[in-house]
């Protein structure tokens, strides 16, 4: 019976040791609409103008989509003044992610993130059999020190995002300046800015001008967030020429579905619902810290479109959450990003966040 069994298709090392990737809720038992504050999505969800082109790309379904994502291409590169040859496109920026480790990473190779990076980096990274390297992060936010410390000359890529996923903190673009200064040129510096748009600190700033001045620099976004545009899964990825042709030869065919692409390029000429987006989270996430700090719980300040909220232990972290859903609303219980501790809200539509207010001020650890 063994002999059979280690005759029988094997994965490849390391593969069984990476932990899959857990979204948010999105269902209670027995609450046929609850409210879902759990992953981070765009609270007025997306624009009239990319479901009017999603529903328009209903009778070309049966086309191929274009494979070089041309006219959302030259939408991008307008929209953000980017070069559109520089420019990738990918299923989220997710695949981004995975192209990029799967271009340049061997086994015995390394990444180099902060503890708290989004999941993703360490997946794809981990199935090329190269090793993840986690900066501590003691204040939840990246320190540039703790990554540098981390990289020696098995160091392919870092990973920084920038506002970062799930603690909403940020680096500034010195410190992101800096750490270019400090890699060899050899290193891939990534910034990942999925959650730019919610940005208003004066601390803050996009990458796109550094990227622009060197040749190992790559910045990501998303169509998720601001767009409202998840269930679609488009993102990009800005990068020097000589990226894109080595990224370009591990991208699948057809890799953004024809109603992505149009809906995406729609979603960019929708200026009023980019606007209304921002400030649905800009008018409602400091009074939400204020107002969950006057219950007594630390919240981290945040540049994404979500809040930290910190409990005085797992145990109530894991009540507050079972709390919450029983009274119908669902937020992210952080345990598997390392933050057992803590639970990340998604600032929500103006009931939605009031409920969710009202709900956690009757919690009772």
């Amino acid at each position: 019976m063994t002999d059979i069994l280690t005759r029988l298709p094997q994965p490849k090392p390391g593969i069984m040791d990476i932990h899959a990737y857990v979204g948010g809720k999105s269902k209670i038992e027995g609450v046929a609409e609850p409210i879902k504050l759990s992953s981070n999505e765009n609270a007025l969800g997306c624009s009239a103008l990319a479901l009017a082109a999603y529903d328009e790309a209903r009778a070309k379904l049966f086309r191929y989509p274009d494979g070089l994502a041309s006219p959302l291409r030259s939408a991008v590169a307008a929209y953000h003044d980017l070069e559109p040859e520089r420019l990738i496109f990918g299923n989220g920026s997710d695949e981004v992610f995975g192209m990029l480790n799967q271009t340049y990473l061997q086994p015995g190779d390394n990444i180099v993130t902060g503890e708290f990076g989004f999941l993703a980096y360490r997946i794809s990274a981990q199935a090329c059999q190269s090793e993840v390297r986690l900066a501590p992060e003691p204040e939840l936010r990246v320190e540039i020190p703790r990554i540098l410390e981390l990289v020696d000359d098995r160091t392919r890529i870092v990973y920084i995002s920038n506002p970062a996923n799930p603690t909403g903190t940020w680096n500034t673009p010195e410190e992101i300046a800096y750490l270019r200064s400090e890699l060899d040129p050899s290193v891939i510096l990534v910034i990942d800015e999925a959650y730019a748009e919610f940005a208003d600190e004066p601390t803050w700033e996009t990458s796109f001008g550094l990227a622009r001045a060197h040749d190992n620099i790559v910045v990501t976004r998303t169509f998720s967030k601001i767009h409202g545009l998840a269930g679609l899964r488009v993102g990009f990825g800005y990068a020097p020429i000589g990226m894109i042709e080595a990224m370009e030869r591990m991208r699948m065919p057809f890799n953004i579905n024809l109603p992505a692409q149009y809906a995406a390029a729609a979603a960019l000429q929708d200026q009023a619902h980019i606007d209304a987006s921002r400030q649905q989270v800009l008018n409602w996430r400091p009074r939400l810290i204020q107002e969950i700090r006057a219950l007594g719980y630390r919240v981290e300040r945040s540049a994404g479109n979500f809040l930290l909220i910190h409990f005085d232990s797992e145990q109530v972290a894991s009540d507050a959450n079972d709390h919450l859903m029983r009274e119908g609303i669902l937020i992210r219980w952080v345990k598997n990003y390392g933050l057992p501790q803590a639970l990340r809200v998604t600032v929500g539509k103006d009931d939605e966040n009031r409920a969710f207010l009202e709900a956690l001020a009757r919690f009772k650890a």
